[in-house]
């Protein structure tokens, strides 16, 4: 079995920008790139021959939803999630740790992990460090997240430096519980809040535990736009140029372009699937709500510029019948175009930084949002 390893391919003049390649057993993946977010084991709305036909390398699954429902155990006896799911491309799982922490009043946190209530049958569990990373290895992920707490915004310093404190010594405690040679890689997740010395602290904390590759976590959790892209520049940097560089949970069209600028190399979030399931589209001018009155006899594909399946069969007339009617195809097609949407968007980026112009594909990016505004 082939190990993981990333190779860093290119490196944008003037800005961060960087073009690399992810090896894993189960295929490679072309930085940077966006995962669709599968919960469940199922990219909500699209069959995974579809997820393949836009685009798609990696899929990112859900810890806490698979530990629940159907249960790992289960899922390995089955063949693995690969198997379960039909998916024999490279899947991310998240550590369970932002769903876990969501709960509020349903979870207590404690050194030795998050005692919490399910939100299917009340029943309680304890999530630890070393289980989340044994419910991740039976489910086969290629990609493994360190078990952390997302810390919620905004939070007190000291309140901050405590959990971040605590996410490391759960990091080392995964570390210690993964089991090598499996060809599953192992990521550590950077916190810190919005306080750059605890973002540095955490970082070479993590470091010196050694990981395969790092993460920026608990951003996009209610901060400004502005005060993420500050968290980024004060932790990317700090992070080994030769592992993926990945930040959690973001986010909206303009905060990837804003992450690749700035350096990352991996992204997710469910904004293009749940978006989608709403009637909001993503273009190359903005989003379009498709529910609204406008669109009614509109002959026009969602986006001219795009050569997704949507775009080149259908009106945007017939998405918002389908959408007004509560069709299931409305949430099929919406999701095709947006996810298409995502993954062509981070295409274009590669290209643009191995061609040495990020700057003027930004730039590109930016002016066709003011001429639909205008």
């Amino acid at each position: 079995m082939e190990p993981f390893s990333f190779a860093l391919l290119n490196k944008d003049v003037g800005t961060s920008a960087r073009r690399g390649r992810i090896l894993t057993p189960r295929g490679v993946i072309e930085t940077p790139i966006f995962m669709p977010v599968g919960t469940q084991g199922t990219v909500k709305g699209l069959l995974p021959e579809a997820l393949k036909d836009i685009g798609a390398q990696i899929i990112l699954a859900n810890t806490y939803h698979l530990f629940l429902r159907p249960g790992h155990e289960t899922v390995r006896r089955l063949g693995g999630l690969h198997s379960f799911m039909n998916w024999e491309r490279p899947i991310l799982t998240d550590s369970g740790g932002f769903q876990v922490f969501s709960l509020g009043e349903l979870r207590r946190i404690t050194e030795e992990g998050v005692v919490f209530q399910s939100h299917l049958d009340g029943s309680r569990h304890l999530l630890s460090p070393e289980l989340s990373i044994e419910v991740q290895q039976a489910l086969g992920a290629d990609i493994i997240m360190a078990f952390d707490e997302c810390i919620p915004y905004p939070s007190t310093r000291d309140y901050v430096a405590q959990s971040t404190q605590r996410s490391t010594r759960w990091a080392l405690r995964c570390k210690q519980a993964f089991q090598a040679g499996t060809g599953q890689a192992l990521f550590g997740i950077v916190q810190g809040g919005m306080f750059p010395e605890l973002r540095r602290r955490s970082s070479e904390e993590l470091q010196e535990i050694g990981f395969d590759g790092y993460a920026v976590g608990g951003l996009s959790v209610g901060e400004d736009a502005s005060l993420m892209y500050e968290a980024m520049e004060s932790t990317l940097p700090l992070l080994p140029e030769d592992r993926p560089r990945y930040v959690m949970g973001v986010g909206t069209p303009e905060n990837l372009v804003e992450g690749i600028r700035r350096g990352v190399d991996m992204f997710d979030c469910v904004m293009p699937t749940r978006n989608a399931r709403n009637g909001v589209l993503f273009t190359s001018f903005g989003k379009i709500s498709i529910k609204q009155a406008r669109y009614a006899q509109d002959s026009e594909p969602i986006d001219p510029a795009c050569g997704c399946y949507v775009c080149r069969h259908y009106s945007r007339a017939y998405l918002r019948h389908l959408y007004q009617s509560g069709e299931i195809l409305a949430s099929v097609l919406n999701t095709h175009h947006n996810v298409h949407y995502y993954l062509n968007l981070m295409a274009e980026a590669r290209q643009a930084i191995e061609n040495g112009i990020f700057t003027e594909f930004s730039r590109d990016f930016y002016r066709r949002r003011e001429v639909r505004d205008n």
